[in-house]
This record gives C-alpha cells, sequence and structure tokens, in this order.
C-alpha cells in the first residue's frame, strides 16, 4: 500500500509540473511588453497566426529609413476576438491595417501587444488581451465597440 501510494504521489506531482509550463506560457503585459513604449504600424499583413494562448499578426511596414520590415503584433485569444466581431478571414494577408500598441520591452525586436486594429474604412477593434495589466484595461471596461465582419 504504501508503495502504491508513492507512485500516486509522484504521479500528482509529475502533473503538477507538467501544467506549471503551460501557465508560465501566459504572461503578463508588463513581463513583455514597454508601456512607455507607444507604437503605430501602419501596413498589410503578411501572415496571421490565430492560435492560443494569443493570435499574432505579421505586419509588413516601412521604418524611419523607407526600409520594409515585419513586425509580428500579440492580440488577444482568437474566441476573445470573435466575441469582440473579429473573425480570421477579416485579416486575410494583403490587407492593409494600422495597429495602435506598445513595443516590446527588447527594443531591439519587431514585436508589439496590439491595443487597436484599424482598418481602411476607419473601422476599429480592441486587439489587446485582457487581464494583463496592460495600460489600456480601463479603457476595454468602457468600450461597447461594434464588430466588424
Amino acid at each position: 500500500m504504501t508503495k502504491s501510494r508513492g507512485v500516486a504521489v509522484l504521479g500528482a506531482i509529475a502533473a503538477l509540473a507538467a501544467g506549471t509550463g503551460t501557465l508560465a506560457a501566459h504572461h503578463a503585459f508588463g513581463a513583455e511588453f514597454d508601456k512607455d513604449a507607444p507604437v503605430k504600424l501602419q501596413g498589410k499583413i503578411v501572415k496571421l497566426e490565430w492560435v492560443n494562448p494569443h493570435t499574432w499578426i505579421h505586419l509588413e511596414v516601412k521604418n524611419a529609413k523607407g526600409e520594409r520590415e515585419v513586425w509580428a503584433v500579440e492580440g488577444g485569444t482568437p474566441n476573445v476576438l470573435l466575441r469582440r466581431g473579429l473573425r480570421r478571414d477579416c485579416l486575410v494577408p494583403g490587407t492593409e491595417i494600422i495597429v495602435d500598441g506598445y513595443h516590446a520591452r527588447d527594443h531591439s525586436l519587431k514585436r508589439a501587444n496590439g491595443k487597436d486594429v484599424t482598418f481602411t474604412d476607419g473601422t476599429k477593434i480592441f486587439l489587446g488581451s485582457s487581464g494583463t495589466g496592460a495600460p489600456y484595461e480601463a479603457e476595454l471596461n468602457r468600450s461597447k465597440e461594434p464588430g466588424r465582419c
């Protein structure tokens, strides 16, 4: 009986350890992004990753020197974006958009946390994740934006 109890305890510890890696992957805004470094990116979508725990929009933009570079913009989960009225087929490659957001803490990276996405017709949808401590959380709670697609 003692041996099987020990095996059960080891199994429970292994299950908890496996689950911790998943939990650690979901980060707070301040762990990766700089609230004091807002960015505005305008360009065409080159790739979309519609995956959990965050969507990623890869956007080709021109930098200050006029050179093209691709930025990865993190958004909320697919489910959250769907509830806001933003479907995957609204973000197909070639679509021109403007993203307001915040640069990664490591400013050498072409990575940002997206706050809003604005389409060429002027439609704006909140793109960010909630519950992460991002500086726009209060605005999200007041906002009732209509869906786009």
